[in-house]
């Protein structure tokens, strides 16, 4: 197959919708009780554990330190910009307001922020071997439906719509398409920065699980319960990584 620069967007805005597809089981789940509320926050942290173990990985077979300085730095924006909004007034965001929507939109920056690494590494994998891009697109494009599971697990017992919280879902994604094409063209540009941007993106989806996810979690359910659902969804999520790299 011709690489050019339009498959390389279209392959990344491929990735981008199937992060919607997370969302979709929430269309025959309509009303939620306060345990699933609480396991959903939990399951939803364990999801996002076990992507930023991957970004880490991920970041640190190209760079230790540069993903590590990512870490810190976005450990540092995520704080910066909780801060930020709690002092801000009234938010209004997927229909949300108050408490609810200045989370919605601090796990929306997180995966927006970590679209654009996974932009990048879809337009650098498309320049290197022949296949790499192909084999990449694919693994990123099934990471994101666990992705778009995380953000429905979140927002939908908030009272987002899930018609919305797919949009939502698909928009956290659109860095790749939009990051894919000028790393592609300048792929020797672009590649230091992955580890970093990967490592960024690891820090503060670590610093929302512990700071947000989990303690929801324990509002809702024991802290037993929450436990476990935070590592059946973590082992769930590895599962499914390693499933695709594998093939």
């Amino acid at each position: 197959m011709d690489i050019t620069i339009w498959v390389v967007i279209g392959a990344a805005l491929l990735t981008a919708i199937m992060t919607g597809v997370g969302a979709l089981p929430f269309l025959f789940f309509k009303n939620l009780g306060d345990r699933t509320i609480g396991w959903s926050n939990a399951a939803a942290a364990g999801l996002m554990l076990a992507a930023s173990h991957s970004l880490v990985a991920e970041g640190v077979s190209s760079n230790v330190t540069l993903t590590l300085v990512g870490v810190l730095v976005g450990l540092g924006a995520i704080v910066l910009a909780d801060r930020l909004l709690s002092k801000s007034g009234d938010v209004d965001v997927a229909d949300l307001q108050g408490a609810s929507a200045a989370k919605a939109l601090l796990i929306l920056g997180i995966m927006t922020a970590h679209s654009f690494a996974e932009g990048i590494g879809v337009g650098v994998s498309f320049a290197g071997t022949e296949g790499l891009g192909v084999f990449i697109t694919t693994a990123i494009a099934f990471h994101n439906v666990p992705e778009g599971l995380a953000i429905a697990l979140v927002l939908v017992p908030k009272g987002t719509p899930v018609w919305k919280v797919i949009l939502w879902a698909i928009f956290t994604s659109l860095p790749q398409p939009i990051m894919a094409a000028p790393s592609y063209l300048f792929v020797e540009t672009f590649q230091p920065f992955l580890p970093v941007g990967l490592g960024l993106a690891a820090g503060a989806m670590i610093w929302m699980v512990f700071s947000e996810l989990f303690p929801d979690a324990l509002e809702k359910v024991e802290s037993g319960s929450a436990a476990t659902a935070v590592t059946a969804a973590f082992i769930a999520m590895m599962a499914f990584q390693m499933l695709v790299l594998a093939h």
